[in-house]
């Protein structure tokens, strides 16, 4: 995990046209894909607005020139915990619907329903699609970016403070990580070779994380004492320059915003059955 963190600034540092957007347009487009795809109803309609924003994923995909190689790798990571969510959704009823049908009967009394395995395939879309804008956001803008786009976009200060400690001294600790993961095979050290004794293994490892947990306690008492002598104090905020969106970051938005909010409204829109309704009274 601490490598792919390195692995996705190093995918983020391209030049595209994705890339060169501003971060806050990538970021309300993302915010805009999910809120839109999360308010459409449990419903069949769900595939249709899924399908064509996945579309509209993969031309922006195809625009960053990133490898599909990097969001299948990133897709893995989060299909357990989808496949989770979901999974057990098909042994319960839920409020959508009225009537339920068995599918499948297990042992002990555990009945599988079609409506609820209905409701977790639509819920998995969903979750699969959502996913995909985060991963798009992740890959083509960097850490600092993001944060500087968040406090440009009125985020509160303090968040923004926040979060920025966090994401700078996050890769000092990725750095500290490296360090000693790298004493350990420079030792011919492995955790996961069984020739060595299960015991001898568990130790090691727990000197290791020791190591590790007094290294990042010593490194935030000297950031502390470091901020305190340059001032820092509750009233500190991080300095973000105003920076105006260009007219090419507003053209591409409000394009993408045109497709994120029609889709969904006329995929739930049905024009035949209201012009049977007015014609038959």
């Amino acid at each position: 995990m601490i490598e792919d963190l390195f692995d996705l600034e190093q995918v983020t540092s391209r030049t595209s046209l994705i890339h060169s957007l501003d971060a806050r347009v990538k970021i309300i487009i993302c915010i805009a894909a999910i809120v839109a795809l999360v308010a459409v109803p449990y419903s069949p309609v769900v595939y249709t607005v899924s399908a064509i924003f996945f579309v509209l994923f993969l031309v922006l995909w195809i625009l960053s020139g990133i490898p599909v190689m990097v969001y299948i790798r990133r897709l893995f990571i989060a299909l357990p915990f989808g496949f989770m969510l979901c999974g057990f959704q098909i042994f319960f009823k839920n409020r959508y619907y009225t009537d339920y049908h068995t599918l499948l009967e297990l042992p002990f009394g555990i009945q599988v329903f079609y409506e609820s395995v209905q409701f977790a395939t639509i819920l998995l879309v969903k979750f699969l699609v959502c996913y995909s804008f985060i991963v798009l956001l992740s890959s083509t803008s960097s850490l600092q970016d993001l944060l500087e786009a968040a406090g440009r976009l009125k985020a509160p200060p303090e968040l923004i403070l926040a979060l920025g400690m966090m994401i700078r001294y996050l890769f000092v600790f990725g750095t500290i990580y490296r360090k000693v993961t790298d004493a350990l095979k420079a030792r011919l050290f492995d955790p996961f070779d069984h020739r060595l004794p299960y015991r001898y293994r568990i130790v090691n490892m727990g000197y290791m994380m020791g190591s590790l947990f007094i290294r990042s306690l010593e490194q935030g008492e000297r950031t502390y004492a470091s901020m305190l002598c340059r001032g820092y104090g509750r009233d500190s905020y991080i300095f973000i320059r105003d920076k105006p969106l260009h007219r090419s970051d507003l053209i591409f938005l409000f394009s993408c915003l045109f497709i994120i909010i029609l889709v969904p409204l006329f995929c739930w829109y049905d024009p035949y059955a209201l012009m049977d309704h007015t014609i038959f009274g």
